[in-house]
């Protein structure tokens, strides 16, 4: 009579619970979609925007205040313990900073005025470098380009005398213009003004926050509540330990920058280098382009000032060169990722705070990421924030590992295994990488999330990669834990002969192949039966290979309930025979399914594939000292 393949049944499983560990609950984007359409979440992203868009002329005070104070509190509190007092320190602290800040500005100022005063008397080696151009050009390309840019320019200078009346015109009518406001301020002067006025309101706002610091950490506490105290003390200390060491590993850095700079181009003869220098420092706080924006004044410079083309060549050699070692030596060394944001999200933030509030954004951009990226670690609902924008790594090698599966990306999937194996053990590589990627599968499948030929390729891919580690392998034979191979051989004992059963299907089987290259062959020898068996084949396996030893195997989530069916088969035939089971990538409800399966027959259960090899291995001493081997007595079934 033809034997019914027996049912798999999981209704005793205690992993039904992990079918929802991937549900959307999971997802950093939940906080926000829960309880609100997208489109909600949407409008209140633009608002935000338009907000700090029109709202600039304030907020950009305040934001250039609060970056100040993270700034400045450092030295207001020492002043403060050497008892000079809270009011005192905080004026004198203020008034040195933007007097400083002052006194910088006014000289740069004074200093491009004579620049640009002492410019015509440079007009001659302009003109000399200029034909030398045209030289260059003369009969080939540059040259009919020289021509068509003398076309378009004589068109230009055709309208000019239109442009101008139209100018006249227009200046005849702004000049009895005026501001209609409650002052009668020109309108030319209106820019002028706000300026005046943005720079007073920060130096008060500054003031007030340096002043009240303590009050306003208060309030904040209290607005966030106080059963979040210990995470918002922690987020306000992690803000101002980050924007300090950002703001003082950067300003050492550029500091040194524009030392550097302003020595080269004295060394040259360049007029004005020390100009040049506080600029380089100044503007290399803008990332990526700062460094060449303040390259480009002192090379036309250069050209203008020196005769010949070694001294100009030689101006852009040192901004190069002096940029390659600051970004290639002294920042890793130095600055490192201090700020704690990616590169791609820096670039993307510099671009966007650029287009809302120009230059200031620029220059305020990676500091107000900063603030973001910390806010986004503290804040569940803008956890978002953090996963984009910081440089913290948010995904796992097995689950990068499992999504280049999916993709069915052999090479870049391979090349995962083959990064990590190169400083981890083969078993660390399987149990915390491999064995997951096949818990994820198996998951995905029983939700009905995995596509045949995903799963054909998970497979097969799996079984490539396990053969391929199986040289590596076999050249250095793995260790079963005991330390006792060496000593065994040398005594003549045969190996243990194990049989390795896959609970249910081709999942079970190729971790079985994994765990197969984990043992140590001197001392024992797995066969591995195929996933299409069925208990009572099994068991008839098992006394015709004459076994010491069955090893169930059983990746999670589920299997429980056919694995404990298998186990109490076993035990029921074979009394002196050793079970260990496998439930690899077991999470949940560890200790119960434990008992259930030691009440079935297991002699051990293991949850990973290092913890099933140390089993076996303690089971395999019991089996050699009690002769249980190859030749041992045959068993009978039943």
């Amino acid at each position: 009579m033809q034997m019914k393949k027996e049912p798999r049944v999981e209704a005793e499983d205690p992993l039904s619970s992990r079918k929802d560990e991937m549900s959307a609950s999971d997802s950093i984007l939940a906080p926000l979609i829960v309880g609100q359409s997208p489109v909600i979440f949407l409008a209140t992203f633009v608002l935000t925007i338009v907000i700090l868009y029109f709202g600039q002329s304030v907020l950009i005070p305040f934001a250039f205040s609060l970056l100040l104070t993270f700034l400045l509190s450092p030295i207001v509190k020492a002043l403060e313990r050497l008892r000079v007092g809270k009011i005192p320190s905080v004026i004198l602290v203020v008034f040195l900073a933007f007097s400083f800040l002052g006194v910088i500005g006014w000289i740069v100022t004074v200093q491009l005025t004579t620049l640009v005063s002492e410019l015509p008397q440079y007009q001659q080696n302009i003109r000399q470098k200029a034909v030398d151009l045209r030289n260059i050009g003369k009969g080939g390309s540059i040259e009919q380009v020289q021509k068509t840019v003398d076309e378009i320019k004589g068109e230009i200078e055709k309208g000019d005398e239109t442009a101008n009346l139209q100018k006249h015109a227009r200046e005849v009518v702004v000049q009895s213009e005026q501001s209609s406001t409650f002052w009668p301020v020109p309108v030319i002067a209106g820019p002028l003004v706000e300026r005046l006025a943005s720079a007073g309101l920060a130096i008060i706002l500054v003031i007030m926050m340096l002043i009240e610091r303590d009050d306003l950490r208060d309030r904040l506490i209290r607005l966030i509540g106080y059963g979040r105290i210990a995470v918002t003390t922690k987020a306000l200390e992690d803000a101002g330990g980050r924007i300090s060491r950002y703001l003082l590993m950067h300003s050492i850095i550029n500091s040194g920058y524009g030392i550097a700079v302003g020595i080269g181009l004295f060394l040259i003869g360049l007029p004005y280098a020390a100009l040049w220098g506080f600029l380089a420092a100044v503007l290399r706080f803008i990332p990526y382009i700062g460094p060449w924006v303040s390259a480009i004044m002192p090379s036309a410079l250069a050209l203008a000032a020196f005769e010949g083309w070694v001294w100009p060549l030689a101006v852009a050699g040192l901004f190069i060169g002096l940029e390659l070692l600051t970004n290639m030596i002294l920042e890793p060394l130095l600055y490192g990722d201090s700020a704690g944001v990616s590169q791609v999200a820096l670039l993307v933030s510099v671009a966007f705070w650029t287009w809302l509030w120009g230059p200031v954004g620029l220059l305020m951009a990676t500091p107000l990421t900063v603030c973001l990226v910390v806010l986004g670690k503290y804040v569940p609902q803008m956890e978002f924030v953090a996963v984009l924008m910081s440089d913290e790594p948010v995904a796992e090698k097995n689950i990068i590992y499992y999504q280049r599966l999916l993709a069915m990306d052999r090479a870049e999937a391979a090349q995962i295994i083959e990064v990590y194996v190169e400083v981890n053990p083969l078993d660390k590589v399987y149990d915390e990488i491999m064995v997951p990627a096949l818990n994820f599968a198996r998951l995905d499948r029983e939700r009905d999330g995995l596509t045949e030929a995903q799963e054909q390729f998970i497979l097969s891919e799996t079984r490539a990669i396990v053969e391929s580690q199986s040289q590596r392998h076999t050249s250095t034979p793995a260790s079963d834990g005991s330390g006792n191979d060496h000593e065994e051989n040398a005594a003549g004992r045969a190996n243990v002969r194990i049989l390795g059963c896959p609970a249910r299907d081709e999942f079970d089987e190729v971790a079985l192949l994994m765990f197969q290259q984990l043992l140590a062959s001197t001392r024992y020898e797995i066969e591995v039966s195929g996933d299409e068996k069925l208990a009572s084949e099994v068991v008839v396996v098992a006394g015709e290979k004459q076994a010491g030893m069955v090893l169930i195997a059983a990746v999670q989530p589920g299997g429980l309930a056919h694995t404990r069916y298998l186990c109490k088969r076993l035990r029921a035939q074979f009394s002196d025979l050793k079970i260990v089971v496998g439930l690899w990538g077991l999470r949940a409800e560890l200790e119960a399914t434990r008992k259930s399966l030691l009440s079935a027959g297991a002699d051990e259960v293991g949850t990973s594939l290092v913890e099933s090899r140390d089993q076996v291995s303690n089971l395999g001493q019991l089996i050699s000292e009690s002769h249980t081997v190859l030749d041992g007595p045959s068993r009978s079934l039943e």
